[in-house]
Order: C-alpha cells, then sequence, then structure tokens
C-alpha cells in the first residue's frame, strides 16, 4: 500500500533503515553462531520484514509523537521501528495458526521451512518442522522488538516511561490472538464477540496503542485519551476492511488466496453479520472447509452480499471512521500531526490491500 501520508517526513524510507540495519546486525550475531543452519532463519525474517508492508504501525506511533509536540529524531524512528518486529511475529505466528499457503504473495513462513526441509532430505515429517521453525521465528522476532527499542538510543527516563504501553500492546494483540482461535472452536457467530475481537487482535495494536506509544516517548501522556478515542474505533474499521478484503480481496493484490477467511473459517463482524440475516445453515456447511472450491467461495460470497452483510460492515466502517475523525478534531496536537493523522486514517480504512 502507497500513500503520500505513510511516506511523510522519509518515514518508510527512514523506518525501512532502521529495519534494516538492526537485522543485519542480528544477521551478523546468527552467522558466528551457525553460518549454515541459522542463515535461512535470517533471510526469512528479513524477506518477511523488509520485503513488503505498509509501515502503519510506525506511522501512527510518530505521527503520536510528533502530534503531542515531540521533535523530529532519528533514535525516535528506530524506536517506532519496532513495532514492526511486533507485527512480523504476529504473522508468522497467525500464519500458522491458520494454515495459511502464502503472505504477501509469498510462501508463509512455516510453508518456506517445510519446503526448506524437503529440499534437505532431512529427517521427521516436513510440516512439523515448519510449524515448529516458524513459532520460533515469531518468539525471536518478539525477543527482536524488545532489543530494537532498547538499543534504538533512545534515553532511559523515556522509555521507561514508554515501555508500560509496549508492554500492554503486546499483550492485548496475543490474547486478541487467543479470543480468535477459541472464537472459530467455539463457533460463537454473535457480531459483538467479533467486534471484541477485531478490537484486541487488530484494533488496539494497529492504532490505538501505537498513537499512545508514541505520546509517551514525547512525554505527553495528556493525550492517552484523545489518542484512544481517534484509534479504537479507525483501528476497528482498519480491521473491518481487511474483513471484507479477506473475502472479496484481489489474490493479485492482497498476496493471499481469494476466500482465504472463509476457508479458514474466521468468525468475522462480516461473516458474523451475514449469519444473523441469512441463518447459518450455508455457512455450516462450508465455512472453515480448507478444501473449499472456488464455487464454494462464490456462493459464500453470494450470501454475504444478499444478506445485505457487506453493505452493513461497509456502513459500520464509514460509522467507525467518522466518529475517529470527530475525535481527531477536538485533540489537542499539532496541525501538521492532525493532517497526517487525518491522510492515514483514509489509508488504514480506504485501502484495497
Amino acid at each position: 500500500m502507497t500513500h503520500p501520508f505513510l511516506d511523510r517526513a522519509g518515514l518508510r524510507e527512514r523506518v525501512h533503515a532502521a529495519l534494516g540495519q538492526f537485522l543485519q546486525r542480528r544477521r551478523d550475531r546468527l552467522t558466528e553462531i551457525e553460518a549454515e543452519a541459522l542463515a535461512p532463519v535470517a533471510d526469512a525474517i528479513d524477506a518477511l520484514v523488509l520485503g513488503g508492508g505498509k509501515r502503519l504501525r510506525p506511522a501512527f506511533a510518530y505521527w503520536g509523537y510528533r502530534g503531542a509536540g515531540g521533535a523530529d529524531r532519528d533514535e525516535i524512528v528506530a524506536a517506532v521501528a519496532a513495532l514492526e518486529l511486533v507485527q512480523a511475529s504476529a504473522l508468522i505466528h497467525d500464519d500458522v495458526m491458520d494454515q495459511s499457503e502464502t503472505r504477501r504473495g509469498e510462501p508463509a513462513v512455516h510453508r518456506r521451512f517445510a519446503s526448506l526441509h524437503a529440499a534437505e532430505r532431512w529427517r521427521g515429517d516436513r510440516d512439523d518442522f515448519g510449524t515448529a521453525a516458524a513459532i520460533l521465528l515469531g518468539d525471536l522476532c518478539l525477543v527482536w522488538s524488545d532489543e530494537l527499542l532498547h538499543t534504538s538510543g533512545v534515553d532511559p527516563v523515556t522509555l521507561a516511561r514508554a515501555r508500560p504501553v509496549f508492554d500492554e500492546m503486546r499483550t492485548e494483540v496475543t490474547i486478541g490472538q487467543y479470543l480468535d482461535v477459541q472464537t472459530q472452536a467455539t463457533g460463537d457467530t454473535s457480531t459483538a464477540r467479533a467486534s471484541l475481537v477485531a478490537r484486541f487482535k487488530s484494533a488496539k495494536y494497529t492504532i490505538e496503542q501505537p498513537l499512545v506509544f508514541g505520546a509517551a516517548l514525547a512525554d505527553g501522556g495528556r493525550l492517552a485519551k484523545a489518542y484512544s478515542a481517534f484509534g479504537l474505533p479507525l483501528g476497528e474499521a482498519f480491521q473491518l476492511r481487511d474483513d471484507i478484503l479477506g473475502v472479496f480481496g484481489d489474490p493479485a493484490v492482497t498476496g493471499k488466496p481469494a476466500g482465504d477467511d472463509l476457508r479458514e473459517g474466521k468468525r468475522t463482524y462480516l461473516v458474523a453479520a451475514a449469519i444473523e440475516q441469512a441463518g447459518p445453515a450455508v455457512f455450516d456447511e462450508h465455512l472453515g472447509d480448507p478444501l473449499l472450491s472456488e464455487q464454494g467461495v462464490a456462493r459464500l460470497r453470494a450470501a454475504i452480499v444478499d444478506s445485505g452483510a457487506l453493505r452493513r460492515t461497509e456502513e459500520r466502517i464509514a460509522r467507525l471512521t467518522e466518529s475517529a475523525l470527530e475525535a481527531l478534531a477536538q485533540a489537542e496536537i499539532t496541525d501538521e500531526a492532525r493532517e497526517v493523522l487525518t491522510g492515514l486514517a483514509q489509508a488504514a480504512t480506504q485501502r484495497a490491500v
């Protein structure tokens, strides 16, 4: 996804550079330990972290910081770049749990290591190895998010002030992931449950907590309430857009197979709204079938559209975004930050990937 507000202050390029420099240092350490065995680990993390990504989380954190009056500093850019390693951890683990084949148009990490196992003719089951490797790489990215934050160059007093937000954010996204898989296991299809999962799995750690984290870096705790009022509804709108793309998105753009969320049995707000209106029959038969055909995907898509759930979800995105922008208009932040955060809100909710 490209958007001019993501590039303001050269931020995307600077975040990419900070990540690249950090990952090169980590690669050097891994190859010191065992070059042949661990080079594939560095390669896989580089490919995921440096090969794509919207950089939304660092952008919201950086402009949350600037909105609170913080001055532009490379150390702050490095600190907010740590959020991309949290994101990488979540993506790697999410793909394992969902048994996804691809991520950003490339093999998911667990599939990448299963293929390595097969190519090298190692012992044991290739898929078990791929799963184990992905769990460990996801954990490694989470460890590295700590390290990048603490080696960013930000002073210890500032880090101590911002650290509780960083920790709470990582707790919330992990709990959100558990709520997601638990909801699939129980078959809960209520829109209330879907909203709860969306809030903790995505909304809070994508937008709300990065904003509050940025404010903490600028000693702007006074803005926490205003940033939450903006970031939480916007984050939920972001997730609802993601849910629509998971069902109706173009694989050439999203990098994931069409209808993947339906094959994975995701109990999203979109699906929950369709079941509320149309009843569970067609969804009980097809939702969560990993071998669901293109015809089956088309049937579920049609049921979602015919039930009015797609329209209802689009309307909810619009309402949530309006609520977020109203809160932003009232926030006591710098004019430039308000302009950029307004643009980022559009980038988060009106995207095709």
